[in-house]
């Protein structure tokens, strides 16, 4: 039975209990489609890296203080949404690693418990990417479409305050939703929620986009504003890429949350239901892809991020016998390109 599986220390899946990675998987035993099974050390791996790599960015933020913007914020806030799903798969998979070990029982009240923590932490997660989101996608739109009166609406103080209310939020309601779980409304507030806010962010996309356009012609005139226009306008783009990376990694899941509380039973939703460990593996490449597009798309963080990275050993002796070099040989000078000439 599925109580003998060491992953099944999680607890059982009830008609409408919110599950956990391992949990919802089962569900498609009542298919005659092969489950594709990830190993859990790729999960563990692929959890770590997100971790680390987020864990890079919010550094990269805290240590230059031109990134000290609300843009920059919320971009910290979706990268902590990110270490928070790794983390979770971190957690359960060491769980799972100590259930085999006969470390842990299967049932007992530690271990559900932990499941509640976890279910939280999994719930917060999702919450958190969305709302993260929701708040770039806000500020791109105010910085397009009132930008000149930008800094006096989207203060440093003002983010911090939006971001303390988002995840107060969002950590209410994961712990709401693990406690009353097994509630109807639950499941309702669940399915619909992530459609209206994802709607919602299109909707602005769709409006932000429809309008910069015209609204660039208008102060393409003014010399000192065309430099600006642009930088905004290439923020909405990196918005919309981080949407759909989104929707790419995150939207499998959640058709699959919906397929399991609707047709769990349907021999085609529980053949969709046997990749739900590719699904899983989705969601987690969120955490890997996301800082790339930061990095890519943001040269302040990308040349932040090489000095945190030349900050090694091997740098630094590279340094020190440069400046050697020209304390014996005061004319030599860095030409680029790999050049070195004197004067």
């Amino acid at each position: 039975t599925s109580k003998d599986k060491p992953w099944d220390l999680i607890l059982s899946y009830a008609k409408t209990r919110i599950p956990s990675f391992e949990n919802i998987s089962n569900l498609s035993m009542n298919s005659d489609c092969t489950q594709v099974v990830v190993p859990e050390e790729v999960f563990f791996t692929i959890a770590i890296a997100g971790i680390l790599e987020n864990l890079l960015v919010l550094i990269a933020v805290i240590k230059n203080k031109n990134l000290h913007l609300p843009m920059y914020l919320f971009i910290c806030s979706l990268s902590v949404s990110d270490m928070l799903v790794s983390l979770y798969k971190t957690l359960e998979n060491t769980l799972i690693i100590l259930c085999k070990m006969g470390y842990l029982t299967s049932r007992g009240d530690l271990e559900t418990k932990i499941d509640d923590v976890m279910d939280s932490l999994f719930v917060l997660s999702l919450l958190g990417s969305v709302f993260s989101l929701l708040a770039i996608a806000a500020d791109r739109y105010i910085t397009i479409f009132f930008a000149l009166q930008y800094h006096n609406i989207m203060t440093l103080n003002r983010a911090l305050i939006i971001l303390a209310v988002i995840w107060a939020f969002c950590a209410g309601s994961g712990i709401a939703m693990t406690i009353f779980s097994h509630e109807t409304a639950t499941v309702i507030s669940f399915t619909i929620l992530f459609p209206f806010m994802l709607i919602f962010i299109l909707c602005l996309y769709i409006h932000m986009f429809l309008l910069a356009r015209s609204h660039a012609k208008k102060i393409a005139s003014l010399p000192t504003s065309a430099g600006p226009q642009r930088v905004n306008l290439k923020g909405a783009i990196t918005l919309t890429i981080f949407f759909g990376v989104f929707l790419c990694c995150w939207g499998p899941f959640l058709l699959h949350i919906l397929l399991m509380k609707f047709c769990p039973l349907n021999p085609y939703c529980a053949c969709y239901m046997s990749i739900f460990h590719v699904n899983a593996t989705l969601i987690l490449c969120n955490g890997i892809i996301d800082p790339m597009i930061y990095a890519f798309r943001s040269p302040e963080l990308r040349s932040t991020l090489k000095k945190m990275f030349c900050c090694t050993r091997f740098c630094k002796s590279s340094s020190k016998a440069w400046q050697t070099l020209q304390r014996l040989r005061p004319g030599l000078h860095w030409a680029g390109g790999g050049r070195v000439e004197s004067t």
